[in-house]
């Protein structure tokens, strides 16, 4: 028995009929598309644009350093020598004052303990 294609006629007389128009069918995927390779890389311009970013960088740290020193310099003056920047005194000088107890190395755990 021959095999039909769509309608009841037989599959190679379809065939012959898509030959004759001219007619093809959808070629099959064969795998995943293949991407172009990338540009080639010029090496000398990526390391120039590097070093230039990089002297960027510390042209601009430097300007911050020198801006904060002229920002320390110009605090100085005003700050009483118990007074650490912030107005007040220190963290560790106001724990000395709080008299916190003192561990001595008790090895017996509720001695320790209290």
């Amino acid at each position: 028995m021959a095999s039909h294609g769509w309608g009841g006629v037989p599959a190679r007389k379809d065939e012959q009929r898509r030959k004759e128009r001219g007619e093809q069918q959808a070629p099959t995927p064969q795998g995943p598309k293949v991407l172009p390779p990338p540009p080639p890389v010029d090496y000398g311009v990526f390391m120039q644009g590097l070093v230039q970013g990089m002297q960027t960088q510390a042209h601009t740290q430097a300007a911050l350093q020198a801006q904060l020193e002229a920002q320390a310099q110009a605090q100085a003056p005003a700050l009483a020598p118990q007074e650490h920047g912030h107005g007040g005194p220190s963290i560790m000088e106001r724990f000395k004052r709080m008299a916190p107890p003192s561990f001595k190395g008790e090895s017996r755990p509720l001695l320790a303990e209290s």
